[in-house]
Formats: structure tokens, sequence, C-alpha cells
């Protein structure tokens, strides 16, 4: 077989994907069977027992036109005399359009009732026309009551004989041009009629009808009026172009080409100049909507009751603008987009046609409706039929109020399904909720933001989901979320749900930001404080039973600055073990999730992101404690182990929560956070010296002193637990002998 590289069908724009489909369909149909094409980079190959010139040679003198015809509409070119695109086709003797006089001649004899009522529509409006009449007539004729009411009369008989003409044609239409049709309308079992955002609404797209321009462009590239239809000058040039890529001046401005190609479509800022027209080679108009008869649509009645009709053509979803970089709340239109796949293996036109027939995506039971889902249902589950990647396309108004179908981006299937995606489940019943509140007209804006911030998050972490960073970057969304819950903004969503323990192991970077954000959620009370939970989400969120309730004197961490959060977590725990007449920071690790002394260290030198931490560890409150319980959370362990300032190891055993393993306890004093917060490090060690020499705790240092900075990071240290072995490495390192300072 002959490799044939065709540079002029690619992926984007839609035209050009769609013009290598109705390449393959073409070849295969009429002139190679055992034909095959495949996606290599940006480019078709097609592989063909016929080299370069018989396949230029078969489109250019042996090509049949598909019948491609939309007779249900009215700029179809069936309801006007002499019509340019469709009289040239009916008149034409050529045996090479014989399939696509039969279409038109199928259309013809079915038309005659809704042609009058068309006509009937365009005599009342031509009344108004009449030269005869001055323009206060025309006005006055234009205004009055009689002529709206005929006006509106004529035109609802017009709608009512179009309603039924379709379902007629789904009865009485075989052969090719009935392909056409099941591509551009889908019928319920009811007989409503709705239309696929590919072809538009039923094969036109306001004013432009696809399919009486494609007639147009076939006069354009071949003489009608010759027996055997020969190409016109300038025909072979262009079919080069459109499927070799070769540079020519093939282009022809002025033409239509829809939403397929919306960088040759024209308009504001299209050229150098302030406006430009569209330019458009005829030979991808035509191949392109050949290459549309692929994609038939069906009733998505039998597969989901509540799916929206487009969800019936193969891979089409909802629209969400999310996921791209030009994203806008008005790129959700009711066109919603369409995944078109790109595969890497050779494929006929049988195995091709019987892919897209079967073009559906499922999450789990459930059919996928959106964006997310849908890149969640390709990474996590993997496809079929060696499809490697799929390109994204939104039908997006742009330009104005012309429907585009713009390149959202480019979906590359892993090679393996991804199991650790399994714990984006755990967002499933929570994430419509916050975007069908986040999507409410009186929503707040900064709720909107954060939403798709969340979304383009999760679009990024489904692409790359062995990146523990893009995990990161979806906790980072959550608590932003979160930070607006508290503050009121999205409650009806509710918190974030219970996650199980696999994020955290998924989010770990090796980072002493990520260690220190576990242990500092998951921490907790030794034992209960009356009647308050041990743990330290309460500070946080003011939660009952999952859901929102009041403010609480114990929410005291406000999402604002790490540090002061951090500080402010050890002083309220301190003033609860107070008032349950306790001495002592009730704060210890809870499911082996502890502080290291390297990364203590490293947060003591101001080298931990402290913001970064206090966020990632704000989304890890949520870690499902029943789950962590039955499987803790495993961490790289830190590479170094590096000592923390002998003054704060002092501080840190001078507030501990339980007694040393050998019976030494110094309790607590609050008054050392007091003087840290505020700065002054020489009295809280002073403070914490005599506690700790009171309770037969010696030290080496006798005093010492810090910068005001220094003094808070002390502080803030104390909110990340430590163990009761841990305390124990640091007694001995503060004791006066050098060798146990050295060990």
């Amino acid at each position: 077989m002959i490799l044939h590289r065709l540079d002029g069908c690619a992926p984007t724009p839609l035209a050009h994907y769609l013009k290598a489909l109705g390449v393959l369909r073409l070849v295969s149909e009429q002139l190679d069977p055992e034909a095959r094409g495949w996606w290599e980079g940006e480019r078709f190959l097609l592989a063909s027992h016929r080299d370069q010139h018989e396949l230029l040679e078969f489109f250019a003198l042996h090509y049949q036109p598909s019948a491609i015809v939309s007779p249900w509409n009215k700029g179809s070119g069936f309801f006007l005399p002499n019509d340019p695109g469709v009289a040239p086709i009916e008149n034409s003797a050529s045996a090479r359009f014989r399939p696509l006089r039969e279409g038109l001649r199928s259309a013809r004899r079915e038309l005659d009732a809704i042609s009058d009522a068309d006509q009937r529509i365009r005599a009342i409006k031509a009344e108004g026309k009449d030269k005869s009449l001055t323009k206060d007539q025309k006005l006055q004729l234009k205004n009055s009551d009689s002529s709206r009411q005929r006006l509106a009369a004529a035109e609802r008989t017009f709608k009512d004989l179009k309603a039924a003409l379709i379902p007629q044609f789904r009865r009485v239409w075989r052969g090719a041009h009935r392909e056409w049709m099941d591509a551009a309308v889908v019928l319920d079992e009811q007989g409503e009629a709705s239309f696929p955002s590919l072809l538009g609404t039923g094969g036109n797209d306001g004013r432009l009808d696809f399919t009486n321009n494609y007639l147009q462009r076939l006069g354009e590239l071949f003489d009608l009026n010759h027996t055997d239809s020969v190409p016109r000058s300038g025909t072979e040039i262009a079919l080069k172009q459109a499927l070799l890529g070769e540079t020519t001046r093939a282009l022809v401005t002025g033409l239509a080409i829809g939403q397929f190609v919306p960088g040759g479509a024209g308009g504001a800022n299209a050229s150098t100049g302030p406006d430009a027209s569209s330019r458009v080679n005829p030979w991808d108009f035509v191949l392109m909507l050949e290459g549309t008869v692929m994609f038939t649509a069906a009733s998505t009645r039998r597969m989901n009751t509540l799916a929206a009709s487009r969800a019936a053509a193969p891979f089409a979803i909802s629209g969400r603008a999310a996921g791209y970089a030009s994203a806008a709340a008005s790129d959700e239109a009711a066109r919603g987009e369409q995944w078109m796949p790109l595969w890497s293996q050779p494929l006929t036109y049988a195995e091709l046609h019987r892919l897209l027939a079967e073009g559906r995506a499922q999450l789990h039971a459930r059919s996928v409706t959106e964006p997310l889902d849908m890149a969640r249902a390709i990474a996590g589950l993997g496809v079929a039929r060696g499809i490697h990647a799929f390109q994204r396309y939104g039908y997006i108004e742009r330009n104005g109020q012309s429907n585009l179908a713009v390149p959202l981006g480019r979906f590359v299937v892993p090679d393996q399904p991804c199991a650790t995606l399994s714990c984006l489940d755990d967002l499933d019943a929570w994430l419509p909720n916050l975007r069908r509140q986040a999507r409410d007209k009186i929503a707040p804006a900064r709720l909107a933001q954060a939403e798709r911030r969340l979304t383009d998050a999760l679009f990024a972490l489904i692409q790359h989901p062995a990146e523990a960073a893009r995990w990161q970057g979806v906790l980072l969304r959550l608590a932003d979320i979160e930070v607006l819950q508290v503050h009121g903004t999205g409650t009806k969503a509710g918190p974030i749900p219970p996650l199980r323990p696999q994020w955290a192991q998924a989010a770990d970077d090796g980072s002493a930001e990520i260690r220190l954000a576990l242990a500092f959620a998951l921490q907790h009370s030794p034992e209960r404080l009356g009647k308050l939970p041990a743990g330290v989400r309460r500070h946080w969120l003011t939660l009952d039973k999952g859901r929102f309730k009041g403010t609480s004197s114990d929410r005291v961490l406000h999402g604002r600055n790490g540090m002061d959060d951090a500080i402010a977590l050890v002083a309220r725990r301190l003033i609860e073990a107070a008032q349950h007449a306790g001495r002592r920071l009730p704060l210890e690790p809870g499911f082996a999730c502890h502080a290291s002394r390297h990364d203590l260290s490293r947060l003591i030198a101001g080298e931990v992101d402290l913001n970064r931490c206090l966020a990632l560890a704000r989304a890890l409150m949520a870690l499902n404690q029943r789950e962590c319980r039955l499987e803790r959370p495993r961490l790289q362990r830190a590479a170094s182990c590096d000592w923390p300032d002998d003054a704060w190891l002092a501080i840190r055993l001078a507030l501990l929560p339980w007694p040393l393993p050998d019976g030494r306890y110094a309790g607590c004093d609050p008054a050392i956070v007091r003087r840290l917060q505020s700065g002054d490090a020489a009295t809280a060690l002073s403070i914490a010296l005599r506690r700790l020499s009171a309770a037969g705790i010696t030290c080496a240092i006798r005093a010492g002193t810090a910068t005001p900075d220094l003094a808070r990071r002390y502080a803030a240290a104390l909110a990340f637990p430590i163990t009761r072995e841990t305390a124990a490495r640091f007694a001995q390192r503060l004791a006066p002998t050098s060798k146990e300072k050295a060990a």
C-alpha cells in the first residue's frame, strides 16, 4: 500500500478534521475499499493501493458527491425558482451527480404543501415592497393588524408543516440522503426534532444553509453544463492545497464557511486592516460536509432520559467554561462541546464508522454529560480502538453572535488507566451542588471564579495524575472554596466532603509543607475537652452534622495568614485546657502523622511557606477519620535530620500535652505563647527555663534572644505536633552533658 501524508488535513480547525474523515470515507466507498487512515502528529495519513496521481484524479474526475440536502430549511434552495445552488445540479446531466440528483428529487416529492406555505409568506411580505405604493402606504400596510395576522398565520402554518415534514422524511427516505439526515436531525419517540451541534440546527447556522452552500461550491469546482462535469480552471490546484497542504492562491474570498474554520470566517481583526472577508477553499467546504455524514446521531431517550439531545451525537456533551485559557461564563452556551477522537492505528472506514457509531463515554454507571466527567472517564478507564487523544471543541459564540467551533485544547489518553484518580469520586456528589450554586444568577463573582479555578485545577490534574503538584493544586482550590464559605458565601454546597487517605499520598511531593500540613490537619486532643470534638477542624469550620451553623468562639483560623492561624490555634487550645482545669497544650499527633525535627527546623529558619502549608492543612482536615484509622497516610520522610534552635526546644518542652517518658512534666504557661506572639522571645524563654528547671529538666542553655519575626515563628511551630519519642530526644539534646548532646 502507498502512504499519503495529507498535510492539508489536521486536527484543527474542525473543518480540516472533518475533511480527513471525508477523504477516508469517499476513497473507501468509491476508489479503494481497503484504504486505511490514522493520525500522526498534526497530519492525517492515508494508506491506499492507489498512488498520489490516481488519488487526485479520482477527486477531480470521478468523485460522486453525496446526497447532502436539507429540504426542511427555508434557505436550502428548494423554495426559490432557479436557486443558484439547487437548479444547476438538477439540470445537470452528468452521471457523477446522479446520487445527488436523486436526493433532490426525493426531497421535491414531499415539499408541495410546505412550498405553498412559503410562497404565501413571501407574497405577504412582498405586499409591503410594492413600488407603486408610497413610503407611508408601505409603512401603514406593514403595521396594519390584518397584515400582521395574515403573516403570523402563514408562518404558523409553515412551522406546523415543517414540524411534520422531518418525520415524513424519516419514514420515506432511504439511501445516501438518509445518512445525511441521520447526522443532522434527531427525532425522539414523540417525533420532536432536535439538532446535534455539529451541524447547527439541522444543517444550517442562522442564515447560512450548509447544504445549499455545498451545492454552490460544487458548481464552482465543476462545469455542471458539461456532460462529464469536468473540473473548472483552478480546481486541481485547490485540491492539492486541500489535501496535500501545498501553498497556492486557491482560497476564494467572500465565501461562507460557518462555524468550522474560525480563523477563516473574516470579520473584525481578521487581517492587517480593521475588517476582512472570509477566505475559503471550496474543496475544504465540500470534503468537510462529506466527513460530517459519519457522525450519525440517535435519540438519547434510549440511554438516558435526562440527557440533552446533543448527547446522542458521538462524544458530544454539555459545555463547561473551564480547562482552557480563554474560558468565560458566556461560553457555556446550549450547543455544548464535542470531543473528536484522534487514533494512531490504521483504521478502515468500516472500523471508524463503527467507532463513531458507538462513540459514548461512561463514568462508572452513568453516562458522561460534562467535560470534566469526560476527562475523568478517559483518564481513569482508558478508551478502546487505539484512540490516543481527543481534540476538544466548544460550540461558542465569538465574533459578535457568530457560533464558532473553537478548539479548546487536546486531551491525551494515558497509556495506562490511573487508579489514583478514583480519589476524585469523593467529590462526585459535592461538585454538582457547588457548580449549581456558583452558576446561580445572583451568585457572587468571587464564588464563580473560585469554582472555575477549581475545575481548571481538576482538568490539569486529570491530564497529569502522577504529578503531586497537581494534587496540591486541587487541594489549594478546595481550600479557597472553604475560605469563601467561612465568610458566608456558597455555604449551601456544604464543606469539602470526606476525603480518602490516598489524597495525602497523591499530593506528597516530598516537601516539608505537605508533611507539616498533614500533621497539622490530623492532630487532636489526647482526651476530649468536655463535649468539644478532639480534632482541629472545628477551629476552621463551625459544623453541625456536616453542615454549616452559626459563628462560634472555637473558630480562630481565618485563612488569611498562615502564621497568624497557627499561633491562634495554639492560644485557643491553651484557653480551652485552662477552662477544663488543665495545664497542658492539648495537641498531639493523629494517626501517626507528626512533625519531624527536620521540618520544624526549616519552619523556624523561615524556609517553609506557612501560607501554603496552612492552606493545604485546611483541605486535608477533610480526610475521613474512620478510613485514616484503617489506612494511615504515609508520606516521604525528610532527607536530613537537622535540629531546631535550642531556645525553641526548651520552649517546646515547656508546652507539651503529656509528661516525658520518665514522668517529668513542666506543665504549660500561656504567658510563653503570649510573649512569643508579641515578639518577646527572651522573656518567653526565661519563663520556659524556669518551668523546666522546676520539673527537673535540666538545660545547658541559660538565656537567649531572637528577632520578633523569629519569636513568632517559635510560636507558630508549636502548632505542629511531635511524638513522645521526639520530645525525649529534645530533652536529651538540651541536657548539659556533652555526650548526650552529641548523641
